[in-house]
C-alpha cells in the first residue's frame, strides 16, 4: 500500500520547507501535521519535545507514511536521535524519520569562503547545540556561532514579520552575531519561520554575506534519500495530492498558512489527545 510522506512542524514554519519539497518532488503525495494547539516548541523541555514529536509522528505512521520529515529544528534538535534510536525499533522498525538539521550540516560550510558561519535559531536549538555539534562531524574547522532570537517566531506568527516595528528586534540579533563572529561570511537561519524576515534579515547584515534557508537544502536531501533507498520510494504515493491537518483551529491554520505557503489550503482537526 502507498501512502504520502508526512511532514511534521510544531507550527506553521515548516510549511515553508514543504513549499521547497512540492517544488523539488511534486509528484509525490504529502501529508502536513502542524501542532499548532501545543506551539511553540522552542522554549519547552527536551522531554516534552520528544513527548509530543512522539505522538505527532505517531500519528503520521497510523495515517500510512512510511516516511517523515521532522521540518521543525527544535524537534529535530531535541526529539530525532531519541525517535531515531528508541521509538522506531519498537513502534515501527520499517519505518523512517528524517530531521532538518542534518541535511543542513552536512552542506553549509560548503558555502563559507572564511570558514566562519552564524546561526540564527530559537533558544531551544541554540541550547540543544545541535548544530554546531552536527556540523563538527562534516566540517571540523568551520567556526560555528549561534544567537538565539526568541522574538522573530511570534513577529511572524502574528503578521508582524514585515512590519517597521520587526527592524529592531531583527538588528539586535544580527548585531549581537556579528560581535560573536566578526569574521562570519554565511548565515544560517536555524528556524523555519525566518525565511520570511529575508528582507529585513538581509537589510541588516553585510552586503557580501550569504544567507542559507534550510527548505531547498532539505529537499535536495529527500531527493537524494530516495534516489538512495528505492525500497522507501515504491511504499509513497504519487498523486501529486496535498493534505494538512492541525491540532487547533483548521480556520486558524488555514488563515495564516498562505503567509508560508504561498497558495490557501483546506486543514482538517486532529485531536492527539
Amino acid at each position: 500500500m502507498q501512502a504520502p510522506i508526512g511532514v511534521f512542524d510544531s507550527g506553521l514554519g515548516g510549511l515553508t520547507v514543504l513549499k521547497e519539497l512540492i517544488g523539488k518532488l511534486p509528484d509525490y503525495d504529502y501529508l502536513y501535521l502542524g501542532d499548532n494547539a501545543r506551539a511553540p516548541y522552542g522554549t519547552r523541555s527536551f522531554d516534552t519535545v520528544y513527548k509530543y514529536t512522539r505522538q505527532c509522528v505517531q500519528w503520521l505512521f497510523d495515517q500510512g507514511c512510511p516516511l517523515v520529515i521532522l521540518a521543525c529544528n527544535t524537534a529535530s534538535a531535541k526529539a530525532l536521535r531519541n525517535i531515531q534510536q528508541m521509538y522506531l525499533p519498537g513502534a515501527a522498525q520499517e519505518n523512517r524519520v528524517l530531521g532538518v538539521i542534518r541535511p543542513t550540516a552536512e552542506v553549509i560550510g560548503n558555502f563559507s569562503r572564511t570558514g566562519s558561519i552564524g546561526v540564527l535559531a530559537t533558544q531551544g536549538t541554540v541550547l540543544s547545540d545541535s548544530y554546531p555539534i552536527e556540523i563538527a562531524h562534516y566540517f571540523p574547522h568551520l567556526k560555528v556561532a549561534q544567537e538565539a532570537c526568541p522574538m522573530w517566531v511570534p513577529l511572524v506568527e502574528n503578521a508582524e514579520h514585515d512590519k517597521p516595528g520587526a527592524d529592531y528586534f531583527v538588528q539586535k540579533h544580527i548585531d549581537s552575531l556579528m560581535k560573536k563572529a566578526p569574521d562570519a561570511d554565511t548565515l544560517l537561519l536555524g528556524c523555519t519561520h525566518y525565511p520570511l524576515l529575508m528582507d529585513k534579515i538581509k537589510s541588516a547584515i553585510p552586503k557580501d554575506m550569504t544567507v542559507v534557508t534550510q527548505g531547498e537544502l532539505v529537499a535536495d536531501s529527500l531527493a537524494d534519500y530516495l534516489n538512495r533507498h528505492p525500497e522507501m520510494a515504491v511504499r509513497l504515493s504519487q498523486n501529486n495530492k496535498r493534505s494538512y491537518a492541525s491540532t487547533d483551529s483548521p480556520e486558524l491554520f488555514d488563515s495564516q498558512a498562505a503567509l508560508f505557503l504561498g497558495q490557501s489550503v483546506a486543514s482538517f482537526y486532529v485531536d492527539l489527545g
